[in-house]
């Protein structure tokens, strides 16, 4: 976690801390016309599939801040749910992030988060348009959930595997702790 200055959640308010990370976010694809900012994304998608998955990480089940720090672990979150729309051969382009959040946490830390939350977004052109923030009493928790755009054509289902068809791993994969 950050060290040195120290800036607490509680001074910006939900709608101050949700403005400091996400006011300098350009939106990147012509599918989002509206992102963070309102009560909800506005999306279009004309002649295109709409994938939707989400994960939750928590802290103590899938990432120790011990050994994860916190701009890896906002790269992990976003990549884990990349994968996913990756794996059914289509392309992630939006996501919305919901974090809870305990007091022992400051603004620094959630830079550092927000820092890596960027960086993937930026290397596979998606984009933040929303998400959630909330207390914790217990640590830090992370939903994203990823949208992305195949041709109806293109889909790959799991249930569409043949025995001698190639199987190939990512490392964005949300199996396991890290």
């Amino acid at each position: 976690m950050h060290e040195g200055i120290r800036t607490e959640i509680t001074t910006l308010g939900e709608f101050g801390l949700i403005k400091h990370l996400t006011s300098h976010l350009q939106l990147q694809n012509p599918e989002s016309k509206y992102g963070v900012g309102d009560d909800a994304a506005v999306l279009e998608f004309p002649g295109k599939q709409v994938l939707v998955t989400t994960d939750l990480l928590m802290e103590g089940v899938h990432f120790d801040l011990v050994y994860t720090p916190l701009k890896h672990l906002g790269y992990k979150a976003a990549m884990v749910n990349f994968s996913d729309i990756y794996a059914m051969n289509g392309t992630p382009k939006q996501i919305t992030v919901s974090i809870a959040v305990s007091k022992r946490f400051c603004i620094e830390d959630l830079d550092e988060f927000y820092d890596g939350l960027r960086l993937a977004c930026q290397r596979h052109q998606v984009d933040l348009v929303g998400g959630d923030t909330t207390p914790s009493v217990t640590g830090l928790a992370i939903s994203i959930t990823c949208i992305g755009t195949a041709d109806r054509e293109q889909v790959v289902y799991r249930n569409g595997a043949k025995p001698t068809d190639l199987i190939c791993v990512s490392s964005g994969g949300d199996r396991g702790a890290t």
